[in-house]
């Protein structure tokens, strides 16, 4: 029988017993709860190989500074004597890598825990937060918030990043799009260096996936999730079995020219939805000339004159 998933088991958890604990010793408290942070758990994505480490029961508790000074011992205590065990599921050994998930949180220190920062409040901020982080930070799911402090930053995140940012950074990606898959690929492989081939294919897809995000207004997660949430975006998620065969195949010559011909349709698919969206006034399908196009319309001069090849992480 397969197990309940880690955001139906969170929310159960908390409506089971949280609500409880707050109507019983907290009433009148305003908090938030939910299940956010890092982990396939809190992207709908877990099964039941991932309950070999670090899962457990519980759910988060976000309050203001204020009140966080004044309730969060006495919430901290409540929380500990919840059952240890819900649906079969108890704290497992945690990995020598493991945060703390569950229990009580200032709101910016937690958010501080994901993304490096309370909240980005400059266009310096807001470039060097990593984009799996921020992924990290609205992904999951907020169960209940009568104070709307941790929703206010959370919502934020989601949609409001600068438009320079994010200009910026599309042209980096398209910059190293150009540079790793349209340029030095070919080129590793008429020096017989199918290793450094290998490394620009990956360089390529790593950037074509953040490129992809950018189209659908949505962050990139970790590594390790980047393919699974692909295939789940409402555009340009069928490139994901593209790029997988780029490089998962070897480079042999019975798929050089396969990899090339199929480096170079996707760069003139993104091309178009580049000045589809309006973004580059280009007609090139050389992307390093869309990247200069994006960049030239950053307003923001001190982004404008970085590096083009500068994304912030």
């Amino acid at each position: 029988m397969k197990s309940m998933q880690g955001l139906n088991l969170f929310e159960c958890f908390y409506n089971e017993y949280g609500k409880a604990m707050f109507a019983e010793n907290f009433p009148g408290l305003k908090y938030a709860a939910g299940a956010v942070g890092q982990g396939s758990e809190f992207m709908g994505f877990d099964d039941d190989l991932s309950k070999d480490h670090d899962f457990m029961a519980g759910f988060c508790i976000w309050l203001t500074k204020e009140d966080e000074q004044e309730y969060g011992f006495k919430l901290s205590r409540a929380y500990s004597n919840l059952p240890k065990e819900f649906c079969g599921v108890c704290l497992e050994q945690q990995s020598n890598y493991a945060q703390k998930k569950f229990g009580v949180f200032e709101i910016g220190d937690f958010y501080s825990r994901i993304i490096g920062i309370s909240e980005p409040q400059t266009l310096e901020e807001w470039f060097y937060i990593p984009e799996y982080a921020l992924s990290n930070a609205v992904d999951g799911k907020v169960f209940f918030d009568n104070k709307g402090e941790f929703l206010r930053i959370r919502n934020k995140l989601k949609n409001d990043m600068p438009k320079d940012v994010k200009l910026k950074k599309l042209s980096a990606h398209l910059a190293y799009m150009a540079q790793s898959g349209q340029y030095n690929f070919s080129r590793c492989i008429s020096h017989g260096e199918e290793a450094a081939a290998q490394l620009a294919l990956f360089e390529f897809v790593n950037h074509a996936v953040s490129v992809i995000f950018a189209f659908n207004n949505e962050y990139a997660p970790f590594y390790k999730w980047k393919f699974r949430a692909m295939k789940s975006l409402p555009f340009f998620s069928q490139t994901a079995d593209t790029l997988e065969f780029l490089i998962t195949t070897p480079n042999k010559n019975e798929y050089i020219n396969k990899k090339k011909h199929e480096i170079e349709k996707l760069c003139a698919e993104i091309a178009c939805e580049l000045i589809k969206q309006e973004v580059s006034s280009s007609q090139s399908d050389y992307l390093e000339n869309h990247a200069l196009s994006v960049n030239d319309k950053i307003q923001n001069r001190s982004l404008r004159s970085l590096h083009l090849m500068e994304y912030g992480e």
